[in-house]
């Protein structure tokens, strides 16, 4: 009977060896003709880990991102900017929604993804944890949070993970809009008068520097960004990110007559790149570890979102319950 018991554990794993050298090899086919492997194809576990990890956490991101710029809804200057800055937080909870579709398709429940955000064991943007202090904080999370949204969000369309391209497509379309609306706050403080252009300079200095971190470690430090890079599933790394958006911004701060609060920024003509001034990692290390700024106050906001809208959940699962019962009878 052992020797029976042994005989077949010994097919299954031949089996099983030959079923994943055979998906290893059409996954490495797709990805080197730099096509999409959609939910049902094989894929390696890693390739799935990583992909959970960057979509979740990019949804979480969209998530608490709508508390800094929610907070200011109610304080806008006019009936138009409360308006704008409303739909902007709605496009944001939209994104949150695609992104955790799109994890879903990976085997891993919603549910799941947002229990480990509210307790703490998810990781989003690190830009979130900064206070949003003035209405000009309004415009540079518009144009320097959201343009370095999009720096780093357009090649993603391109991801080799089908349904991650896809909804980054109209997160993108979505998120030019978003910039073009922190650009034109700042642009009309900034020929405002002298307060309130000192105002734009002061929001401008304080979210530069996160900004930039936005993209992550720098590449001698990241654990992933050349893995991914691998798999197609990003297009450049954190420092080459990091590069096109300095040289998008420095361009841009000159009509809104604003300075960038680093006078390192120069274009190398040797090297072709941008050089910009030393950022503070040991800062960006703390935020991620949770001792930003404000990071107790965004989890502590999110889990009481999460507990006040339990009455909606359960309405929701009754109903569907009630319906799921009147079809069987039907």
């Amino acid at each position: 009977m052992a020797t029976q018991d042994s005989d077949h554990h010994a097919v299954a794993n031949a089996d099983g060896d030959e079923t994943a050298a055979a998906g290893q090899a059409y996954f490495d086919k797709i990805i080197a003709a730099d096509s999409r492997i959609e939910p049902p194809d094989w894929m390696p576990d890693g390739y799935r880990k990583t992909l959970i990890r960057q979509i979740s956490q990019h949804a979480h991101s969209e998530v608490i991102g709508m508390q800094p710029e929610g907070n200011w809804i109610g304080r806008a200057p006019s009936l138009k900017r409360k308006a704008i800055l409303m739909a902007k937080v709605q496009d944001e909870a939209g994104h949150g929604l695609y992104l955790y579709s799109a994890a879903e398709t990976l085997g891993i429940p919603r549910d799941v993804l947002n229990d480990q955000l509210i307790a703490g064991k998810a990781r989003y943007s690190s830009i979130f944890n900064y206070p949003a202090r003035s209405w000009a904080d309004m415009g540079a999370i518009g144009w320097l949070v959201d343009g370095a949204a999009i720096c780093n969000q357009v090649p993603l369309c391109r991801a080799s993970f089908g349904p991650y391209g896809r909804a980054m497509v109209r997160v993108c379309k979505e998120e030019s809009f978003h910039q073009r609306q922190g650009f034109e706050i700042l642009l009309e403080l900034a020929n405002g008068t002298p307060a309130q252009k000192q105002m734009a300079q002061d929001a401008v200095d304080g979210l530069y520097a996160p900004a930039l971190m936005m993209f992550g470690p720098p590449d001698s430090d990241s654990a992933h960004s050349s893995q991914s890079m691998a798999w197609n599933i990003k297009r450049f790394s954190n420092d080459e990110l990091r590069q096109r958006f300095v040289g998008m911004i420095v361009e841009q701060v000159k009509v809104l007559g604003l300075t960038l609060p680093d006078d390192d920024i120069r274009f190398n003509e040797e090297t072709g790149k941008w050089e910009y001034g030393e950022l503070d990692w040991d800062e960006f290390n703390e935020v991620l570890a949770g001792r930003g700024p404000c990071n107790a106050q965004r989890l502590t906001r999110r889990r009481e979102a999460h507990e006040n809208g339990a009455w909606v959940r359960e309405a929701a699962t009754a109903y569907a319950a009630e319906k799921a019962k009147r079809e069987q009878v039907a």
